[in-house]
């Protein structure tokens, strides 16, 4: 990933930002954002030694919160990626959580990130209640309340790349929490100006084998295997977000958008469901 910006939100004590400094090289850079003086000086305390270790001193940590980043001096459009992990569940305001996180992506830069989620609304007493909240069960957004709020900031298009059911192995938290059916899920989501449903101009991609940790095959999401050297068939959506992204270098798009020939054909199933709620998770 060369001369990538990566911004990692929740970083904890920095274990995901030292291995993104690893990714990013010595033209990138890699900044962790907490709201918590404790995890980050655990953070800063081995910044000296991961970068006489490995070479390369482009980590900072830097205290704020998520959903204000100018509290942790981050400027607009300056990341080519954010990162977080199980940490958006937390915020008590995610529509400015997401909202900021938007506002600091390049065009073209991209989200990805993994959180719990819930097939429907999660109840006031079981959002309140400190046990679920503390295991990132109480806060899980509902889908598609998810979709809903990433398309108000800019995103129409969002992309599962794994999704597994959260086992709950406690009766009593069992009991809290009902019917509700949880899920892990990692989603990967570009500032582009994609259009809400997938669209069919009859384009294809190539993926031209170039990114070292694949050289045979690119994932792009759950249902987007690029083999290397072979034309595959996309939806507007998929060509835009392999041709302007930092993916561009490693990919060759067939076609334009000259012609429109309807909707795109998601084959089967066309709309995968969170538990019992149609969500449209995947595209195309």
């Amino acid at each position: 990933m060369k001369d990538v910006h990566v911004l990692d939100l929740g970083c904890g004590a920095g274990r995901d930002c030292y291995v993104l400094s690893q990714l990013v090289g010595a033209n990138g850079s890699v900044i962790g954002v907490d709201m918590t003086k404790e995890q980050l000086a655990v953070a800063r305390k081995h910044r000296d030694y991961h970068a006489k270790k490995f070479g390369f001193a482009n980590v900072e940590f830097r205290e704020g919160f998520i959903e204000d980043l100018r509290t942790a001096r981050i400027s607009d459009e300056s990341a080519d990626v954010v990162i977080s992990n199980c940490v958006l569940n937390l915020s008590p305001d995610k529509t400015s959580a997401f909202g900021e996180i938007f506002r600091a992506l390049k065009k073209g830069g991209e989200l990805y990130f993994s959180d719990v989620f819930a097939d429907r609304r999660i109840p006031p007493d079981v959002a309140i209640d400190p046990v679920l909240r503390g295991e990132c069960l109480g806060g899980a957004l509902y889908w598609e309340d998810f979709r809903r709020l990433i398309a108000a900031v800019g995103c129409r298009d969002v992309r599962t790349v794994e999704r597994r059911r959260v086992a709950i192995n406690n009766p009593d938290l069992e009991h809290k929490t009902g019917l509700i059916e949880f899920y892990s899920v990692t989603i990967r989501a570009f500032k582009l100006d994609l259009e809400d449903r997938c669209e069919d101009y009859g384009q294809a991609a190539v993926y031209n084998g170039t990114i070292p940790e694949a050289p045979n095959a690119f994932d792009l999401d759950d249902h987007h295997r690029f083999v290397a050297h072979k034309a595959v068939p996309v939806c507007g959506n998929t060509a835009d977000m392999l041709s302007l992204s930092r993916y561009a270098p490693h990919f060759e798009i067939i076609g334009d958008k000259s012609i429109h020939f309807g909707l795109f054909d998601c084959g089967s199933p066309p709309t995968p469901t969170v538990g019992n709620a149609a969500a449209p998770i995947k595209c195309c």
